[in-house]
């Protein structure tokens, strides 16, 4: 089957789409971020974007700013019109409504009540439909929910600042602060996208961590659920993660007694794996329950080892800041013994940049070695 043909001015549109649905990146969850734009030949008659779920979906913002003149237009929509009752009508039913001629669409759902029905609904009403510009483009937007939606897991990023050494504390535990200003505000940007931060409880204990979204002016988003990896139900009372400032829930063992001062604390007992950690796979699992996307993680090199190792860490988000913290100092990963250099873990980079005096990296893995080590 040939690509379908897509012309200068149809890239012009998706574009903006794409841009549009950019800025639902801290508010829509656990909604996918969608953008619209109605337009006719180079002129543009309507913009919309998904805002926050349970609102108005892109296409409707983007339909009442065309009124009338959508009629006939091309409707460039970032995500497959829904075609299904939930919060709000269905997209589908509203171009149709309007009386559009052409749909062009960069991905398909994959959420089982939508996947393909709002295509279909589509084409049934006579309206033309295509399918595929920037779909990767699209699709990168959304990582998140595809991950959910499709391997029944969010995406996992996983956070780490070192020195070029690549050590991420001095030996005493001293980590505070190896990266700059400009870094540590950029981490604020990437757990704001995220559905929920993932930590240990060997972190809380080392660095009382707050792991809340702190973004300057009135800036919306939905805060990420703080999630404690915390088998043996160590973490004090006195716990910023437990302050109330935003969700929190502690995942332990189902075998370990619960602490008077934790008697009150959000809590959700997770299996162990062999090792006699928790089973990370069912903590993911666990999370794309709460309907999470993407997982922030911010811990120690055990915790971060363990889901590289696991084949379970999707992408390492790495600062590295121009200083040496030498032999003593902590390690970035705890990761188990390889007996050759074929057995490797090679990753790839998505993106490079200067981030203040630290250099960011975004990282993916080519292929992960099955290890799985436990967590404590």
């Amino acid at each position: 089957m040939s690509r379908p043909f897509f012309p200068a001015m149809d890239h012009v549109h998706m574009a903006h789409a794409l841009r549009l649905a950019e800025q639902g990146l801290h508010t829509t969850q656990p909604n996918p971020r969608v953008g619209c734009v109605i337009a006719r030949g180079d002129t543009v008659l309507g913009t919309g974007w998904h805002q926050r779920a349970g609102e108005p979906h892109a296409e409707v913002h983007a339909l009442r700013e065309a009124g009338t003149a959508a009629r006939g237009a091309t409707a460039y929509v970032t995500l497959e019109p829904c075609a299904h009752f939930g919060r709000t009508p269905p997209c589908a039913d509203a171009l149709i409504a309007a009386g559009v001629g052409r749909v062009v669409i960069a991905h398909e759902d994959p959420f089982d009540k939508v996947a393909g029905a709002g295509i279909e609904k589509l084409r049934a009403a006579d309206i033309g439909v295509q399918v595929g510009l920037m779909r990767d483009a699209a699709h990168e937007l959304n990582i998140g929910f595809f991950s959910r939606i499709q391997r029944g897991r969010p995406w996992v990023r996983v956070k780490l600042a070192m020195s070029l050494d690549g050590r991420t504390a001095l030996a005493n535990g001293s980590s505070k602060w190896i990266t700059g200003d400009a870094a540590r505000a950029d981490v604020q940007r990437w757990r704001a996208r995220a559905s929920a931060i993932l930590s240990a409880s060997g972190t809380v204990l080392a660095d009382d961590p707050h792991l809340t979204v702190r973004l300057p002016g009135e800036a919306r988003f939905v805060p990420p659920l703080r999630a404690i990896v915390d088998t043996t139900l160590r973490t004090p009372a006195s716990a910023h993660v437990l302050d109330g400032t935003a969700p929190s829930v502690l995942l332990h063992a189902p075998d370990v007694p619960v602490p008077a001062h934790l008697a009150d604390v959000p809590r959700v007992a997770i299996r162990r794996d062999e090792r006699g950690g928790l089973d990370l796979a069912a903590v993911l699992h666990w999370l794309a329950l709460q309907d999470a996307n993407e997982v922030h993680v911010e811990a120690g090199p055990a915790l971060c080892g363990a889901l590289l190792a696991a084949g379970l860490a999707d992408e390492l988000l790495v600062y590295i800041a121009p200083v040496l913290l030498g032999d003593s100092a902590r390690p970035m990963l705890h990761l188990p013994p390889l007996d050759d250099m074929a057995s490797r873990w090679k990753l790839y980079t998505v993106d490079r940049r200067q981030v203040g005096d630290d250099t960011r990296l975004q990282l993916r893995p080519h292929a992960v070695v099955p290890a799985k080590p436990g967590v404590q």
